[in-house]
């Protein structure tokens, strides 16, 4: 066995532990100050909208040996400005989006971009998406998403509590607003497959914290009738339990993403592959980590507080209270016990020495030596 999963094995028997759930002030001010970094990029910088929801014009140009900076150039020339957002399709064809704001008919603008590029007009395809058309995608996208929510938190209460529910649904918005706030930082553009990916992102996020509540409700089964441990303990040792099992799936999954954005995206420059892989990679990450240092202990703070909880905390506390009293009290004892024994040993040793000295000496028996022995 690895030595990875040899720590797996050892985290699932309880034979070590990493304290999560004790930690959960930590982890909070972790997450809030990277959701307060979201936010404020949110806010300042904004998102920068595909035309498939603001509206807009897509041209895109096929010929060899065209660069994406050669493309960028012509585009702000026509425009007159460096709003136009080029980018290459990975498959020799390149990609310029002209916003809606941009008050150019497509014809001319096909007609001005064949010139100074030198490419026939047949070869540039020009699509138009109208702002209104736009506005639709955008509140259906929107509406996907709450139905999503309302969806989730409605299965999570019915299979397991509303607790659940609550800590899992607070998780899945921490994921989501981290990965929009790197979205308005970076400032990649968001398109229909930023939506999929986002959607995506929230389901694995469900996905893993669903797996880390259900190993927490079987360990907390009856957890009332018992004064050993709290609910705090027993969720801590739940999340350990599935802790390898959470970094072996996030890390498998992130693999085949980071391939796309870095190498694909990044060293082949397909740009249209950022849109997706980086709302996959974000949202896997965050993803991983509110399971383990969000939900969980989020979880463990709402039980702790109702009174069966308050109750078995107390319980526990008295517990382990009597027993470092009697285990601070035992080594008095083992010394008089251990003085005991020894005048016990004085004494048995003093009765030895006694029976030795008192002790009559066997009476010859040469006496009968020569006596008959009554045979005739």
């Amino acid at each position: 066995m690895s030595r990875f999963g040899n720590l797996g094995h050892r985290l699932y028997q309880g034979e070590v532990s990493f304290d999560f759930v004790g930690r959960r002030k930590l982890w909070y001010s972790i997450s809030a100050a990277i959701v307060a970094a979201a936010v404020i990029g949110l806010t300042a910088i904004g998102l920068h909208l595909g035309i498939e929801f603001k509206g807009g014009s897509v041209y895109t140009v096929q010929k060899p040996g065209l660069s994406v900076s050669q493309a960028q150039d012509a585009a702000n020339k026509i425009t007159g400005d460096g709003t136009a957002v080029v980018q290459s399709t990975g498959d020799g064809k390149i990609r310029i989006q002209v916003s809606s704001n941009e008050k150019i008919p497509a014809d001319t603008f096909t007609q001005q971009l064949s010139t100074d590029l030198s490419v026939p007009a047949k070869n540039i395809d020009a699509q138009v998406v109208g702002p209104s058309w736009g506005h639709q995608i955008s509140q259906k996208a929107l509406l996907g998403l709450v139905i999503f929510m309302v969806l989730v938190t409605a299965y999570l209460a019915v299979a397991f509590e509303w607790r659940m529910a609550v800590a899992a649904l607070v998780a899945l918005v921490h994921d989501l607003l981290i990965t929009i706030g790197v979205y308005a930082l970076v400032g990649f553009e968001v398109t229909p497959g930023t939506v999929i990916g986002f959607l995506t992102i929230l389901g694995y996020s469900l996905y893993d914290t669903v797996v880390v509540f259900d190993t927490v409700k079987e360990n907390t089964k009856n957890l009332e009738k018992q004064n050993k441990v709290t609910y705090s303990e027993a969720a801590n040792h739940g999340l350990n339990q599935t802790l390898v099992r959470s970094i072996n799936t996030t890390v498998v999954a992130l693999l085949p993403v980071a391939a796309l954005l870095f190498i694909g995206g990044g060293l082949l420059g397909a740009g249209t592959l950022n849109d997706i892989s980086l709302a996959l990679f974000i949202g896997l990450a965050a993803g991983a980590y509110s399971s383990i240092c969000v939900a969980t202990p989020l979880l463990a703070q709402l039980k702790e507080q109702m009174p069966e909880m308050k109750a078995l905390t107390k319980r526990v506390a008295q517990r382990r209270a009597s027993e470092a009293k009697a285990a601070a009290l035992a080594p008095q004892d083992d010394a008089s016990a251990q003085g005991d024994y020894e005048g016990d040993d004085d004494a048995v040793e003093g009765v030895t020495a006694a029976m030795v000295g008192q002790r009559n000496q066997p009476v010859s028996r040469s006496r009968g030596k020569n006596r008959p022995s009554g045979k005739r």
